[in-house]
Parts: structure tokens; C-alpha cells; sequence
């Protein structure tokens, strides 16, 4: 899963970013790795690994990963080229999501790209340039079907549906905000536009501000609101303080975030929110060489989980062996489960639940 991190300047993104891969880091299971300078992997926290860690004694721990994009300031007339525009937009074709750090807080010593805090105008500044992006993709894709056209008839429906999307886009509705059909969806997720992915806006409050009720903040009120609107996620935050949390040792930690009346940190409580709005569980497989975390889609069968494994799980497919963890955890062993006849043999069509323990069963 691949998170971009994308926002004005100045609206705390880059401190964001540094307390993700500095958190990143930190960890004991998946140390932070850089892959490419403004890319941080960063282990998913599941204290199911923990346990399963204690019961298997295994020699590798691997948990499922996110990797976090910290994406170039983007300014007004990007899509036309303006400042790092063009690499900025294909920076985000590249993304699972987006995270949009939106600038809740008043500081006179950082200046506003724009003069002033304002939330409502910030959003809409990058949402248009998106907007515009995926309207020039849409031309073009209508140019280039209306020459395939001319051979096979079987490609009007495709020009009828972008020529709806254009009319929205042009209209200012994001593609996302548009009524598909289910035939329509399947055919404009594959053109890739920009206005389709969903969208978390972080709203960057001040120390004070986060410590106060967030639900009398202005500006968090007018992000939140906007989001709704689009159906889209909201997570308040403080930028500054994940830049002091993920300097502090796991116990300083847990006693800093209880002190100011958290369970979470904010890049856990992101995770969290990015695996909600993909519609994304994890399954899990233990054993003495290796306990692992597998990030799938909800609603994904049992030959495709196994693929992610290795495409012959997939393709010689047998069973699957399931428990869930809790009653795993409530036997003590699998052995223990086992005798219970608490270990199901699934077959092709089994769905797979989040925290299902898994051994899959193949031939090839």
C-alpha cells in the first residue's frame, strides 16, 4: 500500500513526514527503510504478531508494511507546469491514497503560501489542479476512442461514459463524486485519474489546539465538513508533537500519549484510517521459521490470499487450514485447537476475515 503525502507548502507536511520515517525507524519489527529520498516503508502495528511472536518463538518476524510518499509542494497552476506541477501530479497516479495535510493552525512565524490560514481555499487549490489533470487525461482518452471507433463499435459506450466524467469534471465534481454503474466502475478505475482516489485530509493542528476539544476548532469543523461533503476521511493531528513522539522510547511513549489522553499515536492512528478507507484486512501465518502479516482486500477468497504468498499457493491451490487468532490465542497452540476441532479445512470459496491464521495447502 502506497500512502502520498501531498499539500501547500507550509501546511506541516514535510514534519509530518519526518515523524513517520523517523517512527518508521523505531520499530523493532521492520526497521524504517529509504528507499528513495521522499519515500518512507513503515511497519503496520499489530500486536497480533506479538502474541503469536511468544507462542512460536519464530526466527523472523514480518509485518505487513506502508509506504508513505512525502510528495513535492504543490502550488497553484501545477497542472499547467507551475513549480514542481508536472511531477507532482504523476507523483499521485502513482499512490494507493491520498493523505492531504490541510494547515489547521495560526503561527506568524510560518508563512501562508496564500496569505492566511484558510482550509476551505487551501483544499480547493489542489483539488482544481486535480481536477484539471484528469480533465486533459479524459480529453485525450476521448480523442484516442473515437479513432478506435471508426473499426469497432464496441467502444461507444467507453466514449459515452468519459464524456459524462468530462461534463462533471468540468462542472468542478471530483470522479469520485460521480454515480457509476458497476460496469461504468470497472472501466473508469482502469484510466487512473487523479479526482477517483480516496482521500484522507489531515488537519495539522497547533499543541494548544489538538489539547483543546477538537470539535469547537474552526478550521478542523470546515476540513471535516468539506470531507463529508465527499465522502472522504478526516484525521486531526498535531505534526509537532508526532515529530516529538517518534523521538521517544516505545514505554516514554506509551505514558506521553496517555498523559494527553491518547491510545495511539497519530501515524498508527493514520495506518488505521488508510486500511479502513481501502477496505483492507490482514491474515496471518506462524510458524517456527517466520510469523507474518499478509495485507489483502476485504472480500478477497482464499486462492487469491494464497497468491500473495507465492503465485503457485495460488495456482495449485488446495485448502486452507484456518483459525481465527482469538481462538487460537484461547487454545494456547494450534496442536490444542486442533484436538478442540477448531481448525477449519476451507476450499476455494472461503472468504478471508481479518486476523485469520493461516496454512495454505497446494500442489503443482
Amino acid at each position: 500500500m502506497k500512502i502520498g503525502i501531498v499539500g501547500l507548502p507550509n501546511v506541516g507536511k514535510s514534519t509530518l513526514f519526518n515523524a513517520i520515517t523517523n517512527a518508521g525507524a523505531m520499530s523493532a519489527n521492520y526497521p524504517f527503510c529509504t528507499v528513495e529520498p521522499n519515500i518512507g516503508v513503515v511497519s503496520v502495528p499489530d500486536k497480533r504478531l506479538e502474541k503469536l511472536t511468544e507462542m512460536y518463538d519464530p526466527e523472523k518476524v514480518t509485518p505487513a508494511t506502508i509506504e508513505f510518499v512525502d510528495i513535492a509542494g504543490l502550488v497553484e497552476g501545477a497542472a499547467k507546469g507551475e513549480g514542481l506541477g508536472n511531477k507532482f501530479l504523476g507523483n499521485i497516479r502513482e499512490v494507493d491514497a491520498v493523505a492531504h495535510v490541510v494547515r489547521c493552525f495560526e503561527n506568524d512565524d510560518i508563512i501562508h503560501v496564500n496569505g492566511k490560514v484558510d482550509p476551505k481555499k487551501d483544499i480547493e487549490i489542489i483539488n482544481l489542479e486535480l481536477i484539471f489533470s484528469d480533465i486533459e487525461m479524459i480529453e485525450k482518452r476521448i480523442a484516442k476512442l473515437q479513432k478506435l471507433l471508426k473499426a469497432d463499435k464496441k467502444y461507444e459506450f467507453e466514449i459515452q461514459l468519459c464524456q459524462k466524467v468530462l461534463e462533471n469534471l468540468q462542472s468542478g465534481k471530483m470522479a469520485k463524486a460521480i454515480d457509476y454503474s458497476t460496469e461504468e466502475l470497472e472501466i473508469i478505475e482502469k484510466i487512473d485519474l487523479l479526482t477517483l482516489k480516496p482521500v484522507i485530509y489531515v488537519a495539522n493542528m497547533s499543541e494548544q489546539d489538538f489539547a483543546e476539544d477538537i470539535s469547537k476548532n474552526k478550521n478542523y469543523n470546515i476540513v471535516k465538513e468539506i470531507a463529508e461533503k465527499e465522502n472522504s476521511a478526516v484525521l486531526p493531528i498535531c505534526a509537532e508533537l508526532e515529530a516529538q513522539i517518534s523521538e521517544m522510547e516505545e514505554s516514554e511513549k506509551l505514558d506521553f500519549l496517555k498523559d494527553i489522553g491518547l491510545e495511539e499515536s497519530g501515524l498508527d492512528r493514520l495506518i488505521s484510517a488508510c486500511y479502513k478507507l481501502l477496505g483492507l484486512i490482514s491474515y496471518l501465518t506462524a510458524g517456527k521459521p517466520e510469523v507474518r502479516a499478509w495485507t489483502i482486500k476485504k472480500g478477497t477468497k482464499a486462492p487469491q490470499a494464497a497468491g500473495k504468498i507465492h503465485s503457485d499457493f495460488e495456482r495449485g491451490f488446495i485448502r486452507a487450514e484456518v483459525i481465527s487468532f482469538d481462538k487460537l490465542v484461547e487454545c494456547g497452540s494450534l496442536v490444542a485447537a486442533k484436538e478442540k476441532g477448531l481448525v477449519r479445512s476451507e476450499g476455494k470459496d472461503y472468504i478471508m476475515n481479518d486476523g485469520d491464521v493461516v496454512l495454505f495447502r497446494f500442489n503443482v
